[in-house]
């Protein structure tokens, strides 16, 4: 008999963490009866009666939390006497809280996605990076977004706030005005209206109106990495960057912040793909403008070697496993 994996999702909408966990579930099921417990999670689901079954049994199992209420609910399983193995996976570069640090001090093992994650947790802990599903994630040159008037397409993809860099992209996109053939595509949730004014007024002190749309929170987001030639991932912070690494799948000429997430351990400057310093404007304008003027031609061909090579979903399932048995 099959040992039993369970991966949790206690959250009330899906973010790329939910993706992430989609990505590697069905790379486990070779090694594991392989379940997902929770709400706005594809894969097969198991009721909370099964879980208890499982978890009160004699079956070797593993449990892979991803939130602090998600280990909380599993340490009240094991007070009540359930025999399982916990794995956490610490999500956020940020110091944690003292109780996320108690909570991940209580699991059998702690995962961490990049260095400086590892390094800020502070506890003993495990390095398994995302992966990317790269037979989903194609280049496909003949895409286009319908709504988009232009030939060409700069995206950027994830949360609409601060912390995701969109006010420093927006000041860099007034190239867009002598190009009119380019336009900016944000797709994302926008966490604050006040936040979106604010972009919308630096859109129209540079009269680019006509050329950056505004695209809501969408789960098919492979047709607009498809679509665009160049991704801009200007954020201050990340947990890891899946966007980064999927834009690179697709061939796109990605155009990142160093020293943030996973951005510099993916993209090698001028290679397969771009690196500047978080918040400066002028310096990914420049980049901007040398992606949009093809300076480096085969930039999205080495992307998607770097991922094929180092960053598929199945490497990191494989990576994974390798946690879990070892346990």
């Amino acid at each position: 008999m099959k040992p039993v994996l369970i991966h949790t999702h206690f959250h009330k909408r899906k973010t790329g963490l939910t993706r992430s966990i989609e990505n590697v579930l069905p790379f486990f099921t070779d090694d594991f009866e392989t379940y997902v417990h929770g709400s706005n999670i594809d894969g097969p689901q198991i009721t909370g009666s099964k879980l208890r079954s499982i978890l009160f049994s004699d079956v070797k199992t593993v449990v892979h939390c991803h939130r602090n209420n998600e280990i909380m609910r599993m340490l009240l399983f094991r007070f009540l006497g359930a025999k399982f193995t916990l794995i956490a996976t610490r999500h956020a570069e940020s110091v944690p809280s003292g109780l996320t640090k108690f909570l991940l001090k209580k699991a059998d093992k702690v995962i961490t996605l990049i260095k400086s994650m590892s390094t800020n947790l502070g506890i003993k802990n495990t390095m398994v990076g995302h992966g990317v599903r790269v037979d989903e994630f194609v280049p496909n040159s003949e895409k286009k977004v319908e709504s988009v008037f232009q030939e060409n397409i700069i995206l950027n993809a994830g949360r609409v706030r601060k912390s995701k860099g969109q006010l420093v992209l927006l000041k860099a996109a007034k190239v867009l005005k002598d190009h009119k053939n380019w336009a900016l595509v944000i797709v994302g949730k926008v966490d604050k209206p006040a936040f979106l004014e604010e972009l919308k007024i630096i859109i129209k002190k540079h009269q680019i109106e006509h050329q950056v749309y505004f695209v809501d929170e969408t789960r098919d987001i492979i047709p607009y990495y498809q679509a665009a030639k160049i991704v801009v991932a200007p954020s201050f912070s990340e947990g890891f960057s899946l966007v980064t690494a999927e834009a690179m799948s697709c061939e796109c000429a990605v155009i990142a912040t160093k020293n943030v997430g996973v951005h510099s351990d993916l993209i090698t400057d001028q290679k397969n793909g771009y690196l500047f310093k978080a918040g400066d404007s002028s310096a990914l304008e420049s980049l901007l403008l040398k992606a949009m003027n093809t300076e480096t031609p085969d930039v999205g061909k080495h992307a998607r070697e770097e991922i094929l090579k180092n960053w598929s979903a199945k490497k990191e399932a494989q990576n994974l496993i390798a946690v879990y048995k070892s346990t």
